[in-house]
């Protein structure tokens, strides 16, 4: 028998979240799902501000520097609302010592604010 054998191997995440399915689409957590379906429903807002015209799902940033490729970050959402704001929003259970440099690097290279929820 091998070490290897008597191991219990689970499906789990190692942050304990869970895939979740929303609008024939599989999110990688609950709270991303949710945070989906909120943007839903600011589609049907009255109040321009808050009015969500459209929203894409994993959006990938390349980072370069010096013409060498660093990195790859992908944002879970880029919102656009009735005012002519876009969002890049990142769902967020653990941030990691990875997210936290990719989203400086992003921020500092695209001169954009990354929205966590």
């Amino acid at each position: 028998m091998s070490i290897y054998s008597s191991r219990k191997y689970s499906n789990r995440s190692k942050y304990g979240n869970k895939k979740t399915e929303y609008n024939g689409f599989l999110f990688d957590s609950k709270k991303e799902a949710g945070y989906c379906c909120t943007l839903d429903m600011l589609k049907k807002a009255i109040n321009k501000e808050d009015k969500v015209i459209s929203y894409e799902k994993q959006v990938p940033f390349q980072v370069v520097l010096n013409d060498k490729k660093i990195c790859k970050y992908y944002a879970d959402f880029k919102v656009t609302y009735g005012d002519g704001r876009i969002e890049i929003v990142d769902v967020k259970g653990v941030k990691t010592s990875i997210y936290r440099l990719k989203k400086k690097l992003v921020e500092a290279q695209y001169g954009i604010k990354i929205v966590e929820v």
